[in-house]
């Protein structure tokens, strides 16, 4: 058994934090730990500190846990900080989208404009990002930073290149769309095995097996046979709907959890043309959404709703069975030495991606441990799928960046004018400046000049 501190800066998303301490809860080596929550929203931040002590003590489990609105308070003696952080609300990346909406800008490979990583939103994101890194290299330097917040891609690139001194690893749980497959053919989890490379929100399955056998026949099997059946009950915009499955009859890999769907961007345009094409292909990225935000919605309702009542018992809500959420685990590697490998978002350094920059973020398997995170090289991709996130992926994320770097206004232009929906420098000069109107932007507004 081993004590640690983990430092959870953004605790006030109610839903990770009570998943995460369920999950530690239900790791015997990680007992007797302590769990740092740190919200600058108070009321969220008491919310959640209570409604996890009371999950802890109904499962007879013994965590230390502390509550605080000063970030450098919780970084003090930490071993892992974790950020959950979103520093822009989904309010103003809800109004942004308005804006863009009015100018003709759509869902579908939008990846800075009609996305959760809107460059409005990733510009509070990257201050955040650096703050917390410069607090822990300053007050706790051989602390592990898991980033959980997005952008997981331009993030892990922009910090891993900046802080090389740094012990940074980004996780997703994109990826774990792979079980959502598994469990459509009927396959048991315990024996599947697979490899799913690529980079963050852009990830294919390249290796696939069931109890040793190659499983690809067995997706391809349930794509002539099954498939047409699911579609007509499954939900628009689904990783096992047409969209994916015509991916991968063009690739010959299939894409995996948000690579294609509104989670990760909805690449790519053409599925999404008008409105006509994307009934063809069951897409309705907006209905994905609002559904998303419904949920997230009554999932903190729902938590919050326990929290103010105090006589309800808090694990009969919410059952001690783990999340399938790899934090809790890789922590356990991490500090107790147990060799395990995990999907994470580290820089491309060691060629794992052949044909991926060495110094971009990758989203590879790694073998964790107490040596470290070490990345393992994979059988890479094929050179069409390589050249869609160089185009797609890595181009406009290097743009971006340099834009936040130099504070360089012209260079967001150039981002906005490599979005598939920008039709004329004049509509996106109209978007740039409508996203800079929004009040509540006096900071960037300075920032880019």
């Amino acid at each position: 058994m081993v004590e640690v501190k983990i430092s959870i800066i953004g605790a006030g998303s109610a839903v990770f934090s009570l998943s995460l301490v369920r999950d530690l809860c239900l790791t015997p080596n990680l007992e007797g730990s302590t769990i740092s929550f740190m919200d600058i929203n108070k009321e969220r931040l008491n919310a959640v500190y209570s409604l996890c002590s009371r999950y802890a003590e109904e499962m007879g489990i013994k965590l230390k846990l502390e509550k605080t609105l000063d970030r450098k308070e919780s970084l003090r003696d930490a071993d892992f900080v974790i950020n959950t952080a979103l520093a822009a609300g989904h309010h103003r990346l809800r109004e942004g989208w308005e804006v863009a909406r009015k100018l003709g800008y759509r869902y579908g490979g939008s990846y800075h404009v009609m996305h959760d990583e809107a460059f409005w939103i990733n510009f509070y994101q990257f201050r955040l990002f650096e703050s917390i890194i410069n607090d822990i290299l300053d007050i706790c330097p051989d602390a592990w930073y898991i980033q959980l917040a997005n952008p997981v891609l331009a993030g892990i690139t922009y910090l891993g290149r900046k802080y090389p001194e740094a012990k940074i690893v980004g996780l997703c749980h994109g990826f774990m769309g792979i079980y959502h497959i598994a469990e459509v053919l009927g396959l048991e989890k315990e024996h599947i095995s697979f490899e799913i490379p690529g980079v963050n929100h852009f990830v294919w399955l390249t290796r696939f097996y069931y109890k040793g056998e190659d499983a690809y026949p067995l997706l391809d099997e349930w794509i002539e046979k099954e498939a047409p059946k699911y579609w007509e009950k499954c939900p628009p915009s689904n990783d096992l709907g047409p969209k994916p499955v015509d991916l991968y009859r063009r690739f010959g890999l299939f894409p995996i959890g948000d690579t294609c769907t509104p989670g990760g961007g909805t690449w790519p345009y053409w599925y999404h043309v008008d409105e006509e094409t994307e009934r063809r292909w069951k897409e309705d990225p907006a209905e994905w959404w609002r559904r998303y935000f419904k949920g997230l919605e009554a999932q903190v309702n729902k938590i919050f709703e326990v929290a103010r009542n105090q006589s309800m018992k808090v694990t009969k809500v919410f059952p001690p069975i783990k999340s399938g959420e790899s934090i809790v685990s890789l922590v356990e590697s991490l500090a107790c030495d147990i060799p395990r490998v995990f999907q994470v978002n580290i820089l491309n350094v060691g060629s794992f991606v052949p044909g991926v920059p060495q110094d971009f973020e990758v989203e590879i398997p790694a073998l964790v441990s107490k040596r470290g995170i070490q990345g393992i090289r994979t059988t890479g991709l094929p050179k069409p799928i390589i050249s869609y996130i160089l185009r797609d992926r890595v181009a406009p994320v290097e743009v971006e960046l340099e834009a936040y770097e130099s504070g360089d206004k012209d260079l967001l232009l150039q981002l906005i004018m490599m979005d598939p929906w920008t039709r004329s420098e004049d509509q996106a000069r109209k978007l740039l400046e409508g996203i800079f109107a929004l009040p509540y932007h006096e900071e960037m507004r300075k920032h880019y000049k």
